[in-house]
């Protein structure tokens, strides 16, 4: 981009940032928005304020060649804001691109299965980790974020902040989770986390700022599975898709595991649901059943 157009696209660009925080939008989506016009610019050569239809799908068609389709939507959502909020200009979205609806069924695990990931974790802080994130149904970056002030082992919950959506919640903690977190939090004593940056001596630990990386997190799974003769594509994100069908396999309420999951509509939790008849079960109790048998192992984890 020469610089001509460079100076018309930035102050373009700093007015998106402004109207996507005005539009409430989150931290993730403002990045994944704003990475769609950095890339469509890149492409074209050029500010991409005048944009024509063969130029889009053009650029499209190569986004298709090269990346997922859920990357393709969320560019087409960030060009689209930027038309639409920026430039005030409509834009037609589906002569140029429509992604398929496509509703697959995520790969999970059986609750022997899943114990035996969790155990068979080489490092101990992933071992808890993986059985903290299962035990509630927490996507990665929540379990990431748990500090010691969300634990309330009197009532046996566990408070999200700040989850996808921006809606916090509480998810019952099963007596097995408790004892482990504080197990665990007792071999570093960070003030804040739960699951500090462990990078560093013991020290650097303790006063750590940050949580554990999520690529550590993603690799010791990996190698679990790979441990266990699993085939299936296991992420640490199975851990909440096979929570959920556990829950629902022992007959707790579709509405309660969306309350858990923290889903905002019924839809995405009813994707789970393998059977017509749901008997209403208290779910804190059904998860002190499901871990009666349980127990983490401390001896073999580094």
């Amino acid at each position: 981009m020469n610089p001509t157009e460079q100076a018309r696209f930035e102050p373009l660009y700093e007015q998106m940032q402004q109207d996507l925080v005005l539009q409430g939008m989150r931290p993730k989506t403002i990045e994944a928005y704003s990475r769609a016009v950095r890339r469509v610019a890149t492409y074209v050569n050029r500010c991409p304020d005048n944009l024509k239809e063969h130029e889009l799908k053009d650029f499209f068609a190569s986004l298709v060649k090269s990346h997922s389709w859920s990357t393709v939507k969320l560019d087409r959502n960030g060009i689209q804001f930027f038309y639409r909020h920026v430039l005030k200009k409509p834009w037609d979205w589906v002569k140029i691109v429509k992604p398929p609806q496509v509703r697959a069924l995520p790969d999970i695990l059986t609750r022997e299965e899943t114990f035996k990931i969790i155990n068979i974790t080489r490092k101990l802080r992933y071992r808890v980790f993986f059985l903290t994130a299962y035990s509630m149904g927490l996507r990665l970056g929540e379990g990431l974020r748990l500090e010691v002030g969300d634990i309330d082992g009197t009532r046996n919950r566990v408070h999200i902040r700040n989850p996808k959506g921006g809606t916090d919640r509480y998810v019952p903690l099963p007596e097995v989770t408790l004892n482990a977190l504080r197990r665990f939090w007792s071999t570093h004593r960070n003030n804040r986390l739960l699951f500090p940056n462990a990078i560093g001596s013991a020290q650097r630990i303790r006063n750590a700022v940050g949580p554990m990386d999520r690529g550590g997190v993603q690799t010791a799974m990996k190698a679990a599975v790979s441990d266990c003769g699993i085939h299936r594509k296991i992420t640490v994100h199975s851990l909440r898709h096979s929570y959920a069908t556990h829950l629902l396999e022992l007959g707790v309420d579709l509405r309660e595991i969306q309350a858990i999951l923290g889903h905002a509509s019924p839809k995405t939790t009813a994707g789970y649901a393998q059977l017509t008849n749901v008997i209403r079960v208290d779910a804190a109790k059904q998860l002190q059943h499901m871990f009666q048998s349980f127990s983490i192992r401390w001896t073999d984890a580094r």
